[in-house]
C-alpha cells in the first residue's frame, strides 16, 4: 500500500493496516533471529546484596528456570501413554528454544501442537498445553506487550479453526495464558516506566549541574566585566588628565597618552560588548560590526604607536571571506602581536596573509627581545584561544619559537569554495611588488611610526 493511499482510506482501514504490519513486524519478520537471553544484571536490586560467589550463579537463574521448566513438559510427557518420548521430547524443544531464538519458538510451539494431537488424538495434552503457556510468557517477556496480543489470539484462532470452531476446548489454555500474559504485560510496563524515569532523573541532573556551571560562570563573567571595566575606565580618564599635570609637555608623551586612551576606550568597549550581556537578562549589546581584516590596517597602526616594529605581507588575490573566518583571523593576529608586545619587547614583529583557493593562510612571527625592557607574563591563555577558534572552523595551527629565539604562529582556516561570498576585490594600497607570478602587498614601519 503507498503512502498517498493510507491517508486517504478511513481511519478503520488504516487501524487495520497497522495492526497487520504489527503483526508482521512482530512474528514474520527476522523469524529465526538469534537473540541469546542475557543474564541478570549484577546491580540489579536483589543480586548486588548477594555475596559475590554467589552473585555469578544468581544472574543465570532466567535460564535455569527456562530449562526446568523444559524438563516439566518433558516428565508431563513420559506421563501419557502413548508415545511417551515424542510426547515430551518435542514440545520440550519450543521451551529450550526460547532462550536464543523466541519468534522462532512460538511457531515452533504451534507445529509441536498439531503433531502431539495427531499423535495423541487431542490437542491440548498435558505436555502441549503446559509447553503453550511456558512459551507463550517466555516469548512474552523478552518480546513487546503488542506481540504477547497477536500470538494470543493466534493462539486461539489456532485453537478454534482445529477443533471445527469449537472454543470450549481451547479455553483452558487461553484463558491461563491470559492471565501469565497479562502479569508480563504489567511487569514490562512498570519496568519501562522505572527505566523512562530513571533516564529522566539523569537527564534532569546534568542539566541541573550545566545549569549551575552556567550560573557560576555568568557570576564570574559579571564580576569580570565589573572590575575590568572600573579600572579601564580609570586609566582612560588618568591618560586623558596626565598631559594637563605638566607644563609644556613634549608632543611624544601627548602623543602617547593619546594612545593609551584610545586603547583603553577601544578595550573597554569591546568588553561591554562581549561581557555586557550577562549583566542582565534585558540588556541589548550595541549594534558595532565585528572587526574583519580590512581593519587590520587600523590594529597595525594602533600596535606601531606603542613602539613594536611590524610588516604586513598578502599574497593571492585579496577577497572577502565568511564573516566567521575574517573576525577569527583578526582576532588571533590581535592576539599574536599583543604576546609580541608583552613577551618579546622591542622586537620586530610579521604578518603574512595568504589568500588561497582553499581558504586562508595566516603566519605572525617576531624576533627575540631586545633592549631592557623585560617581558611581561602573561596569564598563558592566548594559544589556547588561538586554537580554539581554529578549531571551531575546522582548520590547523602550529606554534613555537624559531631558530632565532623569537616566536612562529602559523594558521590555515580552510573556506569551501560555495561559502566564499562573491566581491570584487578590494583595492591594494602600500608598495606593490610581482614575483613568482603573484603579487605581493607589503607594508613597513621603521622606529616604531607608520
Amino acid at each position: 500500500m503507498t503512502e498517498t493511499q493510507t491517508k486517504t482510506s478511513s481511519p478503520e482501514f488504516r487501524a487495520a493496516a497497522g495492526a497487520i504490519d504489527g503483526l508482521r513486524d512482530d512474528l514474520l519478520r527476522n523469524v529465526f533471529a538469534y537473540r541469546p537471553l542475557p543474564p541478570l544484571s549484577p546491580d540489579g536490586r536483589v543480586v548486588r546484596r548477594l555475596p559475590e560467589g554467589l552473585r555469578k550463579g544468581v544472574v543465570w537463574t532466567p535460564h535455569a528456570l527456562v530449562l526446568f521448566a523444559a524438563f516439566i513438559v518433558m516428565m508431563a510427557g513420559f506421563a501419557e501413554w502413548d508415545y511417551r518420548f515424542l510426547m515430551g521430547v518435542v514440545p520440550a524443544i519450543p521451551v529450550a528454544m526460547t532462550l536464543i531464538r523466541p519468534v522462532a519458538a512460538f511457531w515452533a510451539s504451534m507445529l509441536a501442537t498439531v503433531f502431539c494431537g495427531i499423535l495423541a488424538g487431542q490437542l491440548w495434552g498435558p505436555s502441549a498445553f503446559v509447553a503453550q503457556v511456558v512459551v507463550l510468557v517466555v516469548v512474552a517477556a523478552r518480546t513487546r506487550p503488542r506481540a504477547a496480543v497477536w500470538m494470543w489470539l493466534l493462539t486461539l484462532f489456532f485453537g478454534m479453526l482445529l477443533e471445527g470452531g469449537d472454543p470450549s476446548i481451547t479455553a483452558p489454555v487461553v484463558t491461563l495464558s491470559a492471565f501469565a500474559l497479562l502479569v508480563v504485560a504489567v511487569v514490562q510496563i512498570r519496568r519501562d516506566a522505572e527505566r523512562e524515569v530513571t533516564v529522566q532523573r539523569t537527564v534532569t541532573a546534568v542539566e541541573r549541574d550545566r545549569r549551575t556551571l552556567l550560573e557560576e560562570r555568568t557570576t564570574i563573567a559579571r564580576e569580570l566585566h565589573d572590575v575590568v571595566a572600573h579600572h579601564m575606565s580609570v586609566v582612560a580618564i588618568q591618560a586623558e588628565a596626565a598631559p594637563y599635570r605638566v607644563e609644556n609637555p613634549p608632543p611624544e608623551l601627548e602623543q602617547a597618552f593619546v594612545t593609551i586612551r584610545e586603547n583603553a576606550v577601544a578595550a573597554l568597549t569591546e568588553l561591554r560588548r562581549v561581557l555586557g550581556v550577562v549583566r542582565a537578562e534585558d540588556y541589548e549589546a550595541p549594534d558595532a560590526p565585528q572587526p574583519t581584516l580590512a581593519a587590520l590596517d587600523g590594529l597595525l597602526d594602533n600596535v606601531r604607536e606603542t613602539g613594536l616594529e611590524t610588516e604586513k605581507v598578502i599574497t593571492g588575490a585579496v577577497r572577502e571571506l565568511p564573516q566567521g573566518v575574517e573576525l577569527s583571523a583578526y582576532r588571533i593576529v590581535q592576539e599574536a602581536l599583543s604576546n609580541s608586545l608583552r613577551h618579546a619587547p622591542g622586537a620586530s614583529a610579521r604578518v603574512e596573509l595568504g589568500y588561497v583557493l582553499g581558504g586562508l593562510g595566516l603566519r605572525v612571527v617576531n624576533g627575540p627581545p631586545r633592549g631592557l625592557v623585560k617581558p611581561s607574563p602573561g596569564a598563558g591563555h592566548g594559544i589556547t584561544g588561538m586554537r580554539e577558534r581554529v578549531a571551531m572552523l575546522n582548520g590547523e595551527m602550529t606554534a613555537g619559537t624559531t631558530a632565532d629565539g623569537g616566536y612562529e604562529v602559523a594558521v590555515f582556516l580552510p573556506v569551501p569554495l560555495s561559502e566564499q561570498p562573491e566581491r570584487p576585490e578590494r583595492p591594494e594600497v602600500r608598495d606593490t611588488a610581482e614575483g613568482d607570478g603573484e603579487t605581493v602587498v607589503i607594508e613597513r614601519a621603521q622606529d616604531g611610526r607608520a
